[in-house]
């Protein structure tokens, strides 16, 4: 199934938290952080919203930094993936 983003949307998908740390000490999934670090995977088109003109930045492909609680999660096929608002990306990680 194909999910195309409105106005200044993007659909993303987390990158996996971290199964040890950097000492090597495996993690219980309670212990893991919510990653902030997600791949693009479609945007919107921008347009008017809430009456100012937006111009989308992001591109599919690119990694970004979320706000830790943002977006809208959704699960299709299996597969979680999360929606917010273009507003609610933080960085482009290089």
């Amino acid at each position: 199934m194909k999910i195309k983003p409105l106005a200044d949307r993007v659909l993303i998908k987390m990158e996996e938290a971290e199964e040890t740390t950097k000492n090597g000490i495996l993690l219980a999934g309670s212990a893991k952080e919510k990653p902030q670090i997600a791949s693009v995977l479609e945007v919107g088109p921008g347009g008017v919203v809430d009456g100012k003109e937006t111009v989308v930045y992001v591109k599919p492909g690119d990694k970004v930094i979320t706000s830790k609680y943002s977006g809208t999660e959704i699960k299709i096929d299996g597969e979680e993936y999360i929606i917010v608002r273009q507003s609610d990306i933080l960085a482009i990680v290089g």
